[in-house]
């Protein structure tokens, strides 16, 4: 009994300490959850913000408008300008032991402003690598058990006392749920978030089918097996559309070397030097063709 009585005392703790700094962002499918993190400034993940502006609840049913400081989609992270209006901001865990294996956690979320839930678990798994919105990897991320609704990510994962441990991200299905480590480098990131300084980097303007998927597709269609990543739609007026490239086109080398996975583009794309070209080698049907796809301002919107 001693022990379930002091469960209850640490949940009603984090929950009494923690759960002014967590709000709901958005409204209705899509929506999640976000974190205080200083005044004027609210965190989220960046799946969860549709364009500029975002109406973000509040843990006493205020809503504000908040307007978008700084994005980084492939590291699934944004920051918000909003009237946070005193709230205080949550802890970071500074100066403490890295959570590690087995740490008992607390999930803290206002999923799109329906009311704060607060749940516990523990640490399952730690340097976690998982893909962001764009397929590009993650890497460091916390995997841990404690229960979260629909619309949970962008909520603060704490320890006892109420601090940042991580940022909820997705869940992974049986029971298992993935967070951004709050490290001195998430820190770093959100502080140049804060100050307007999007990451900007060369994309294609391109959906792409994993490679499993190509090569299933190319056999269902009597083509020959290859290596490579499927093109299932292109943006319009993106700089893949503007080098030729269709949808159904394979992609099967990037500057020169083989693209057997999603990892191999992405690495060719980081090496693009500003307003330079990337050399893609692509199979439609059966011929074999070469495009130079250029780039002007790199941007943090869209696709791949």
């Amino acid at each position: 009994m001693d022990v379930l009585n002091g469960l209850e005392a640490a949940v009603r703790a984090v929950a009494e300490r923690t759960s002014p700094a967590v709000v709901g962002v958005g409204a209705g499918r899509g929506s999640g959850s976000g974190v205080v993190i200083s005044a004027g400034h609210v965190v989220t993940n960046a799946h969860n913000v549709r364009g500029a502006e975002v109406t973000v609840t509040f843990h006493d049913g205020r809503t504000a408008a908040a307007h978008l400081a700084g994005i980084d989609v492939d590291g699934d992270l944004a920051v918000l300008d909003v009237d946070t209006a005193g709230t205080e901001p949550v802890a970071w865990r500074d100066g403490a032991e890295p959570i590690g294996q087995g740490a008992v956690v607390f999930a803290v979320a206002n999923p799109g402003g329906r009311g704060t839930r607060t749940t516990f678990g523990t640490v399952s798994a730690v340097s976690r690598t998982f893909r962001g919105p764009r397929g590009r990897r993650i890497s460091g991320g916390i995997e841990h058990t404690a229960p979260l609704a629909r619309g949970s990510s962008g909520g603060p994962v704490v320890d006892s006392q109420g601090r940042l441990v991580g940022l909820n991200t997705h869940r992974l299905g049986d029971g298992f749920y993935l967070a951004l480590t709050a490290d001195a480098e998430l820190r770093d990131r959100l502080g140049a978030l804060e100050q307007g300084e999007s990451p900007a980097r060369p994309r294609l303007g391109l959906a792409l089918a994993p490679a499993h998927m190509a090569a299933r597709l190319r056999a269902a269609v009597g083509l020959a097996p290859r290596d490579g990543l499927l093109v299932r739609d292109v943006e319009d007026d993106g700089p893949a559309a503007d080098a030729g490239i269709r949808a159904g086109d394979l992609i099967v080398e990037a500057a020169g070397q083989p693209v057997a996975d999603a990892d191999a583009l992405f690495a060719a794309l980081a090496a693009v030097d500003e307003g330079a070209s990337l050399t893609l080698g692509i199979v439609r049907g059966t011929e074999e063709h070469t495009v130079a796809v250029s780039f002007g301002r790199v941007s943090e919107e869209g696709s791949a």
